[in-house]
Parts: C-alpha cells; structure tokens; sequence
C-alpha cells in the first residue's frame, strides 16, 4: 500500500476535548500510581544539587498528567527536601494542543506545581519514536494511554477502521509494525534514562484470545460510518482510508523483547501487570439508570480519543465547517446506537516497570 494512500494518526481532540472527555484513560492510569510511586522510591538518586528529570511521554493535554506527576514529585520530595529542583519534560507530538497543556498546568486546581516552587514545566513538541532528551539524562519515565498509538499506520483496513477487526496479511502489517515501534520505543526510552532510572508504561491491553473491551464500540462507530456513506456525508473513498494507528498488545508481545536474555537495552522488567479496568460510567448507568447520559459519555470519549485520525481521511478540499460536521454527525450517529444497545466498556490494561540497569 503506497504511504501516500495510507493516513497518519492524529492528536486527540483540541480545545480542552480531550481533558474533559478522557475519563476511561484517566481511571487506567489511576490503577497504575502505586506502579509510579514505588519507582520514584526506587529510582537512583544521585548526591548533590543537580536537578532530577521526570518524562512524561504523551502528556497530551496534560488534565491526565496532574495526578500521576504529583505521584511522582511527593515520592521524590519525602528523598530529595523541598529544595532540590524537579523538571517535568512533557512530550507530545508537534500538532498537539499544547496552549491548552499550558493553561491546565498554570491554572488548574489540581497542577502539581503548587506549593512546589522548585518543580518547573516545560513541553516538547516531538514524536516519541524519535530521541526527544540527553542521553542519561531522565530519572524517572511515566507513559500512559501512548505507545499504544503506532509510529505509522502499515496498511488499510477492509470494512472496518480499526486492527482487531483486520485478519489475514493486513492484521500481520499490524502485528509487525506493532512489534517494530515497541522496540524503538523501549530503545529510546533506554538511552534517555539514567542508570538506575525507571519507566512506567500503562498501555490498553489484549488479552490472550486478543480481545480488549472495546469491540463493540468499535463496530457501533463502524456501523454510523457506513450509514454517513451511504447518505453521501462522507465520499466511499474517504471512508475506506479511515483507519486508526492505536494497537493493544498481549502481555507477552510486551515481554517479547526481554526474552533472549532477561533485558533489553539494559532494561530490565520490574513489573508487568494485566488487570480489568471497570467501566465507571457503566456503574453510575447502574444507579440512575440513564441510557442517554451512559451513551453520550463513551460517545464523546470515542469523539475526544479517535475521531482527529479518522478525520484525516477527509479530503483536503473539506474546510474546517465540514471536518466539524463529520465529527458532529459521528458523534450523534454513535449516540443513537449506544442508547439503543446499553452495554458496559469495560477494558484491560497493562502496566509496566523497567529499570536501566547500571549505577548511577
């Protein structure tokens, strides 16, 4: 498939979109604390005044962030004292909505900046898949909700938009760019770590018969952009690009490269935990029984997390009015069908711990 007809993945939903919407994420990377706060006990801390460097890969923009840094910088001060600098490297890819990052970190309630004035922010505009920091520069890792998004998307999908769905020598492209971008990832990740540094990666998960949760999402969406075809709102061209650069993983394809001899590029596992990520929007349908709050809540979830890379496959001839109308007349399409069909979203997640292995 020639890259040209095969579209990137976007960023999340601009505008504050994400931030407001990504509560699944959210509860995923809340699981994941105790994995963040026992490595920022652990990680080696070198004597002296010279600042220690958290990284947060795919801050997005950066609601999600807060807690998980405030983890962080607590575990490190109870090692540090108050007066030791902290830097927080936030990295998202170019086109993200950094003005938004900014404005969470400067004014929300809940910034991790407060009461820490030797905690300083700041925000690179790359992708993850290239080297972003110094060698032996970042202390502690946290990545959430990110490396699953690949570094390209190796091929269209056959009536449907997304890989669990895709079989054959299509599902294989998946599988192998999967395993490719997870090694570049861990190899990056491994030459900007300290010795002694640890990275936490939470990441939406398959489980062994490689499924995650989110299938019947999926399709529900799948289903609305059959039917905006066929009612002429989206040409058959821009709907068969359509397609969406995020591939969960099993646990073992996150283990593969530590195989061989126990480590990977001096990374070594500390801890790699699949669990269930309860639907909390499900359980409050549960209590008040309201299917159109239940619907519009993973609506706008799917809106705010994959709409921007289905957007992409529109014609670069379409304005800004017409990308809103997609997102819009998928939103409410969806909306319809999930109020029809109550069901929970229920998904797994994996987390993981690696060390670098080395002395500090």
């Amino acid at each position: 498939m020639p890259d040209e007809l095969v579209p990137s993945h976007g960023t999340m939903e601009a505008h504050d979109a994400y931030n407001k919407h990504a509560k699944l994420q959210a509860s995923g990377a809340a699981s994941a604390l105790p994995f963040l706060e026992k490595a920022a006990q652990n990680v080696a801390l070198e004597p002296g005044d010279r600042p220690v460097v958290i990284a947060d890969y795919g801050s997005s923009q950066g609601k999600n962030s807060l807690a998980p840094m405030r983890v962080a910088i607590r575990a490190l001060r109870t090692r540090l004292g108050r007066d030791r600098p902290i830097f927080v490297h936030h990295v998202d890819q170019a086109s993200n909505d950094f003005n938004t990052l900014f404005r969470v970190l400067d004014t929300d309630p809940d910034a991790y900046t407060l009461h820490e004035p030797n905690v300083f922010s700041c925000a690179i505009g790359n992708s993850f898949y290239r080297r972003v920091l110094p060698s032996d520069y970042v202390h502690l890792a946290w990545s959430s909700y990110a490396a699953v998004w690949l570094s390209r998307i190796p091929a269209l999908i056959p009536d449907h938009f997304v890989f669990l769905r895709s079989t054959g020598e299509v599902r294989a492209a998946f599988d192998s760019q999967a395993a490719k971008d997870w090694e570049a990832f861990l190899s990056l990740r491994a030459s900007e770590l300290r010795p002694g540094g640890r990275l936490v990666v939470v990441l939406p998960a398959l489980d062994d018969d490689g499924t995650t949760g989110f299938e019947d999402l999926m399709d529900h969406a799948n289903a609305v952009l059959m039917d905006m075809t066929d009612e002429g709102l989206i040409s058959p061209d821009e709907r068969a690009r359509m397609v969406i650069g995020a591939c969960p993983r099993r646990k073992r394809d996150l283990l593969a490269p530590f195989q061989r001899d126990g480590q990977f590029q001096r990374l070594t596992v500390q801890d790699c935990e699949l669990s269930v990520l309860p639907d909390v929007a499900w359980a409050e349908y549960e209590r008040h029984g309201d299917k159109d709050a239940l619907a519009m809540r993973q609506a706008l979830f799917f809106r705010s997390t994959f709409m921007p890379s289905l957007a992409l496959a529109l014609d670069s001839t379409r304005g800004a009015e017409d990308r809103r109308a997609f997102a819009d007349s998928l939103e409410d399409g969806l909306k319809r069908r999930l109020a029809d069909r109550p069901e929970p979203l229920h998904s797994l997640v994996e987390t993981m711990v690696l060390a670098k292995q080395g002395s500090a």
